[in-house]
């Protein structure tokens, strides 16, 4: 079983990367007679992911709510790496990403095209250079998405919040949108230490099976009350999302 599993997961990544080079090509010849923008890039990346990721990937989500109807910083909690693949079907955003991704042949310049701003977790001065650059992008009339964990949880509920993308928020004025992700398998949280073997133990399977919610928007001037609202209701929606559906036995 486990042989026929792993098969299944090659197979998907072999398509998964085959279709991205066709769709970056495209784009390519694509930008002789229209250039690149924001927008653009954001539009390759739905495409591929609502035609080629999902179907492939045999990924069925349950959606609550709906994005903010103007630009706004959207915070998630983190399950696993498969999360932007999830909620960009449904949100056109910038993804603040660590850098480590873009290491990755081919997936980096697929994420560099269609909205990433990297940040390296470890370094102060990245850290702040990637506070300014999502304000500038919101600001600019474009979303941003945060994981504001700052790494995979694994537990029932959230990590703690880092509160300096709220702090940041708050100073600038700018609209947040609570988002809560969770998954019905234990296999598709982020429990093997490397990306291949958590890719094949999460996508050997026939289905993957997730429920994404998308909260009220807030505004405050107080960035840490602003980060405590948003990680409680957070942790509020994956309680009831658990509840009677998920198996990762929490």
């Amino acid at each position: 079983m486990r042989i026929f599993q792993n098969i299944l997961a090659i197979l998907r990544a072999i398509l998964l990367i085959l279709m991205m080079v066709f769709y970056l090509l495209g784009y390519v010849l694509t930008r002789i007679i229209w250039k690149h923008t924001r927008s653009s890039g954001l539009r390759l990346r739905k495409a591929y992911i609502r035609y080629t990721a999902y179907p492939i990937l045999n990924l069925k989500v349950k959606v609550e709510g709906k994005p903010f109807d103007g630009p706004a910083l959207y915070v998630c909690n983190h399950r696993t790496f498969s999360d932007p693949i999830v909620i960009s079907k449904y949100l056109n955003a910038f993804v603040i990403a660590k850098a480590e991704v873009a290491n990755y042949p081919i997936i980096n310049k697929g994420a560099e095209a269609t909205g990433i701003i990297w940040v390296q977790r470890t370094d102060k001065e990245s850290r702040t250079n990637a506070r300014k650059a999502f304000v500038d992008v919101v600001k600019g009339g474009h979303n941003i998405l945060v994981y504001p964990e700052g790494t995979i949880s694994t537990t029932k509920s959230t990590l703690s919040f880092k509160k300096g993308t709220f702090l940041e928020a708050a100073k600038e004025g700018l609209t947040v949108v609570p988002v809560a992700i969770e998954y019905r398998s234990k296999k598709d949280l982020w429990l093997i230490p490397n990306i291949v073997g958590q890719y094949l133990n999460a996508f050997g399977k026939w289905k993957t099976e997730a429920k994404l919610s998308f909260g009220t928007p807030m505004k405050m001037e107080d960035g840490v009350q602003l980060a405590e609202e948003c990680e409680q209701w957070i942790n509020d929606e994956i309680e009831k999302m658990q509840e009677g559906w998920s198996n990762m036995g929490f």
